[in-house]
């Protein structure tokens, strides 16, 4: 499999922190934002990763990447011209994925979990799909998931009355087929291409398959979730130094 970081956007639910920065430029305790999914795939043996560009400060972004190398992981670079959403951001990778089943992680999620084992299940999988649900107390900004016995039914985007508090985070596995799928999707009324119609495309074929989060997760793109983020990476940082 190979990887995908989604590290475009505007950050605009940042400003004035992103006026002039990428927010994957952020620190989030002791390192930049864009390390932790870049880890996370390195981690769970994903080391061929695209990283798909965007908005202010790519320069500075490069410069701190380069190659790869650092992370023993070898960096392509895609720039996207616009802001018209993941989905649109994803199909930037088609060239890149050249038939192979992908990872794709938004390039502000946080997470403690080791996805090794989930990404040599999907791999070994005849599921088209695969997405990563967790519980959070605020499932009105996320796509949610409708679950019944342990299978998802539905994904509704940002609901004014979630159906329940399951959400879809921000890491997705993909056979190669999603990028057909992207050429026949709509803009929505944000006028952006959604992932959630990706995934729901996936649900009618009976080909999408929950992978459930246990341990802390949580998304860096509005203040406070920024701020949670840098306290749950901190502890996460403390008990393994004091584990030795």
């Amino acid at each position: 499999m190979k990887g995908i970081i989604l590290a475009g956007g505007t950050g605009s639910r940042l400003y004035p922190l992103t006026k002039v920065i990428n927010k994957h430029l952020l620190p989030i305790y002791n390192k930049p934002m864009i390390f932790y999914p870049i880890e996370t795939l390195c981690k769970a043996g994903i080391t061929d990763i695209l990283i798909v560009l965007g908005g202010e400060s790519t320069g500075e972004l490069f410069q701190l990447l380069g190659s790869g190398k650092k992370f023993g992981a070898n960096f392509t670079y895609k720039y996207q011209d616009e802001a018209g959403g993941i989905a649109h951001a994803l199909s930037l990778a088609e060239d890149f994925a050249n038939g192979e089943k992908v990872i794709v992680l938004l390039g502000d999620n946080i997470i403690q979990e080791d996805l090794k084992i989930a990404v040599k299940d999907f791999e070994k999988s005849k599921v088209k799909a695969g997405v990563f649900l967790k519980q959070v107390s605020e499932p009105e900004r996320f796509g949610v998931a409708e679950v019944q016995n342990q299978k998802i039914i539905q994904i509704v985007e940002k609901p004014e009355n979630p159906k329940s508090n399951w959400i879809v985070t921000g890491i997705y596995m993909y056979h190669h087929e999603v990028f057909d799928i992207i050429k026949t999707l709509k803009p929505s009324d944000r006028g952006e291409l959604e992932i959630t119609d990706i995934n729901n495309s996936f649900i009618l074929q009976n080909a999408l398959k929950a992978y459930y989060l246990e341990g802390f997760w949580t998304d860096a793109g509005i203040f406070e979730s920024l701020f949670n983020a840098t306290v749950l990476a901190r502890e996460s940082y403390l008990k393994r130094r004091s584990e030795g």
